[in-house]
């Protein structure tokens, strides 16, 4: 089966406005939210995981600094096993990539060099849960990486991240809970939105975000 990207946004908001009422008030509120137009442009999956890591547990700014000393050592804005691998360690260190990270573009690069990576072709052909399986044994990536991947990269219309901060607050603020709900309670919660569980993931990020006087939206995913 070919899996294409995006799916259809008028379709998904009409899905859960039918199917969940208590979602349905925040989305009039909120108002459409239209279709990414990532998913339509083509991305290099090894370079997006190797920006990934650098981008864990630091600010934009911060990461984007790091991002772009990298690039300069390694003489390209392509990461990979090659262009990686035109630096020692020391330099990359030097650039700021912290030791965990080091070793963990080093994973990412020598899986890649295997053919353990899928390529942006081979992924149109594979289920979510392949692509998740493919991914997590690269050191320093984990199921929320991916599950960003699936959503905000390859367009896939059913996904929800039940380990999710945000996506939790915000199903706490839908259903007016005193807690926020426990992962397999909102996965429980989520069977109601399918098979269009990305786009109210992504209406629930937004209800997070009022909660939090956001003025701008919590970044998710790395560009």
């Amino acid at each position: 089966m070919r899996h294409v990207r995006g799916f259809d946004t008028d379709a998904a908001h009409a899905h859960l406005s039918r199917r969940d009422r208590k979602l349905a008030r925040w989305m009039r509120g909120i108002g459409p939210i239209a279709a990414d137009p990532r998913w339509r442009k083509s991305f290099d999956p090894v370079d997006a995981l190797a920006r990934a890591i650098l981008f864990q547990q630091l600010s934009g700014k911060a990461a984007s600094t790091i991002v772009g000393r990298v690039e300069a050592a390694v003489g390209s804005n392509r990461l990979h096993f090659d262009t990686l691998g035109r630096c020692d360690d020391a330099t990359l260190r030097g650039c700021g990539v912290s030791g965990n990270k080091l070793l963990a573009l080093r994973d990412l690069s020598a899986r890649e060099e295997r053919g353990e990576i899928p390529s942006l072709r081979r992924m149109a052909t594979m289920d979510n849960d392949a692509i998740i399986d493919a991914l997590v044994p690269v050191r320093g990536i984990g199921r929320w990486t991916v599950e960003m991947m699936l959503m905000f990269r390859l367009g896939r219309p059913d996904v929800l991240p039940v380990d999710d901060l945000g996506i939790r607050k915000g199903a706490q603020m839908v259903d007016k809970l005193d807690v926020m709900p426990t992962p397999r309670q909102l996965s429980e919660r989520g069977e109601r939105w399918g098979p269009y569980r990305s786009y109210a993931s992504f209406y629930l990020w937004k209800v997070a975000d009022s909660a939090a006087g956001a003025k701008a939206p919590t970044k998710r995913s790395q560009e």
